[in-house]
């Protein structure tokens, strides 16, 4: 059973690459990726790793977090699951309330 899990703290620097192969020493990873501004590209200085097998993840927690990668001390743990998030923008009043119209 695989284990996804949170890495944060990753200099801006940190590419796909380099963290996976940082996970690889101990065990194998399924995919690692830094997670990067839509907009600019830029790393957000945090990633997931999702290795093959739960115990090679769970010993990829104690072994990694805290370590150093590319100059700063990373935090590694088990991912959580992810939230459901609402559409964002646009106007939220679907109805005819007019409760935000201005009233004279």
């Amino acid at each position: 059973m695989a284990m996804k899990l949170y890495v944060g703290g990753l200099a801006y620097s940190v590419t796909d690459q380099e963290l996976n192969d940082f996970f690889a020493a101990e065990g194998k990873v399924a995919s690692a990726v830094v997670i990067k501004d839509k907009f600019s590209g830029q790393s957000k200085g945090f990633g997931f790793v999702e290795m093959e097998d739960l115990k090679e993840g769970q010993n990829a927690i104690k072994s990694l977090d805290g370590k150093e990668l590319n100059g700063r001390a990373v935090t590694v743990n088990q991912a959580r699951p992810q939230e459901d998030r609402r559409p964002s923008g646009g106007n939220r009043n679907f109805g005819n309330d007019n409760s935000n119209r201005r009233r004279y």
